[in-house]
């Protein structure tokens, strides 16, 4: 039965794209077609910054740190980075911060819409390219300062593993293996899990192992975050496995950030990798 408060194209069959459908009946809505001023407005909204996630045996785990900037300024101490996607996928946002949360929400809704609409949940190489199809829409912000660079994870159940994507600012997609990060902190992370990251984790392994690589880009890069002990302000961590995704409750990774904490006043630069 029909709704006479709802236009026709609200019901019609065959949009499986809620971006899409948007795009043709309310493109005012969509966050890059909004009208900026000419100029770079890079330094006039807050970013964040830095994202990491690593696969494990069962899973996929991603965590952000909480430290938002506004050029050399801490404007949030506690902004939440990672997201659920849905019940099998997680994103996490680096860049201007505004943006890349309209883009999220926008996201979620787009893969609430696909199963909706399908009756199916969509694969996860197509929420991985839905994605990137936001990312590439963003790109004429992107030019003028405002780049929304996101870290996509989950598990896939038709390949029973779990998956990372990264993305540059056009929209490229690229599939990760092993551990990844995003951010101004990424290089410091990446380097810290070169060292920490072996195949046999579990996923307390690999929650801890981010953490490490979360404190090592903190201790090399101000614009990341780490454990804020004083105020207990930890990483925001999402575990993504065949049963579906949980965000860790915040005693569990505080507890996680104690004992690294701890052992880091034994070694401030964090354990020793073995040379063979």
């Amino acid at each position: 039965m029909g709704d006479s408060r709802l236009p026709s194209s609200f019901m019609a069959p065959g949009t499986s794209s809620f971006a899409d459908f948007l795009g043709a009946e309310a493109p005012d809505l969509l966050p890059s077609r909004r009208a900026v001023p000419a100029g770079d407005a890079g330094d006039l909204a807050p970013h964040g910054t830095t994202i990491v996630a690593a696969t494990f045996a069962g899973g996929v785990v991603m965590a952000g740190d909480r430290r938002a900037t506004m050029g050399n300024i801490i404007a949030q101490r506690d902004i939440q980075k990672v997201f659920p996607a849905d019940e099998y996928s997680v994103v996490g946002i680096a860049g201007t911060a505004g943006l890349a949360v309209e883009m999220v929400r926008l996201f979620q809704t787009e893969l609430e819409h696909y199963e909706k609409i399908e009756g199916t949940t969509l694969s996860m190489d197509g929420k991985a390219n839905r994605l990137a199809a936001l990312i590439r829409a963003n790109l004429g912000m992107a030019m003028q300062g405002l780049a929304v660079v996101p870290l996509f994870a989950g598990y896939d159940l038709a390949a029973d593993q779990g998956r990372i994507f990264s993305y540059d600012v056009t929209g490229g997609r690229y599939e990760e293996t092993a551990f990844h990060s995003v951010g101004s902190g990424s290089l410091f992370a990446r380097g810290s899990l070169k060292k920490l990251y072996r195949d046999d984790f579990d996923a307390e392994d690999a929650v801890t192992a981010v953490v490490q690589a979360l404190y090592d880009a903190a201790d090399d890069d101000s614009a990341t975050g780490g454990p804020d002990i004083t105020r207990r302000i930890f990483p925001v961590v999402h575990v993504i496995t065949p049963d579906g995704g949980r965000r860790m409750p915040d005693e569990e990774v505080a507890a996680i950030a104690d004992r690294i904490l701890a052992s880091r006043m034994q070694r401030p630069d964090g354990p020793a990798a073995a040379l063979t």
